[in-house]
């Protein structure tokens, strides 16, 4: 039978009584329920608001390392940005793992200055779309630059000082072993010029604390002058244990704060295996860490300076061991 419909369509015709669905497409009529919220919605932008939160949110809560044992700990991975900070930091030698470049950025002497140096180095330099710095920077004014800084291979305290006990003895360092550590200091440029004055003074290494100290940052490798890469960094999980065991392998622990049992300038210990531990200038050494010194040393300062910063405490101190050990 021809259809009256409209051309070309095929209307089938009902014959007789059909079965019923016996109620299996109820659903079908139900709906999907309450819209989404906003943030929920893969494609709103919301929810890509919240995904980038929460990977912020990560990234900043993975660069502690939570452990307490005796490990070997690595900071999370960082990025520098804007020019005149990428230029600083590749001048300081900062290890970098790739320098990110915007699509059509406009030069300047600082880009082709951070282009040259990253070439010469060895470092991928990557032509990246701005959307994406923007996520890769958190939002933060990169000015077409940005540079990633690797994580810092931390290494093992007692380790280091095993090693260089063991070196000292079959002679392969002329000095007994010297190490600087650090009590509550959680300024990247403390540490940085710490670590610099360790290398000018043939320090053996820089103990951190893992909870409530400072890290190697990108900061802090920038002050110390590239410094960073002649004088390792060890992690500890507990900074008291870890002088207990110093103590037991024959290193005097030697502990800087201004009413001190011994001036600097009388310390007989110079020349001998010892430990050096700085606390931060405001709060000092912990309580713990002072019981667990040897000696508490001072340096002679005019009564009208109340205390000196933490990285001038050391470096003077440095100083002194040097010249009692040059005798």
């Amino acid at each position: 039978m021809a259809s009256h419909g409209r051309p070309g369509s095929v209307r089938k015709m009902k014959k007789g009584p059909t079965i019923g669905t016996g109620g299996h497409g109820r659903k079908s009529l139900e709906g999907k329920g309450p819209t989404p919220k906003a943030e929920d919605r893969p494609y709103h932008k919301a929810y890509k608001s919240k995904e980038l939160a929460e990977r912020s949110a990560a990234k900043r809560a993975g660069g502690r390392n939570a452990g307490t044992g005796r490990t070997k700990g690595k900071a999370a991975e960082e990025v520098v940005t804007g020019r005149n900070s990428v230029v600083e930091a590749l001048r300081a030698g900062i290890p970098a793992k790739a320098l990110h470049v915007a699509i059509r950025v406009e030069m300047d002497d600082r880009v082709r200055e951070s282009l040259k140096m990253a070439t010469e180095r060895g470092i991928p330099v990557m032509e990246t779309g701005k959307p994406e710095l923007d996520r890769m920077t958190d939002g933060a004014v990169h000015q077409g630059l940005m540079l990633q800084v690797p994580p810092y291979e931390y290494a093992d305290a007692l380790d280091l000082v095993d090693e260089t006990i063991d070196r000292h003895k079959r002679g392969h360092i002329g000095n007994a072993p010297l190490f600087v550590a650090l009590d509550g200091i959680t300024d990247p440029r403390n540490l940085g010029a710490i670590i610099r004055s360790a290398s000018a003074f043939s320090s053996h290494g820089v103990i951190v604390p893992e909870r409530r100290s400072v890290g190697v940052t990108a900061s802090a490798w920038k002050t110390s002058a590239g410094a960073a890469v002649r004088v390792p960094v060890a992690r500890v999980g507990n900074l008291n244990a870890a002088l207990k065991s110093f103590k037991e392998k024959g290193i005097f622990v030697l502990g800087l704060d201004g009413d001190g049992d011994v001036s600097l300038p009388e310390l007989s210990l110079g020349r001998d295996p010892i430990c050096i531990v700085v606390g931060s200038e405001g709060k000092g050494l912990s309580r713990l860490v002072r019981e667990n010194c040897d000696q508490i040393v001072s340096i002679p300062i005019d009564s009208a300076m109340e205390s000196l910063n933490a990285s001038m405490a050391v470096g003077i101190t440095l100083y002194e061991v040097s010249r009692q050990r040059a005798v």
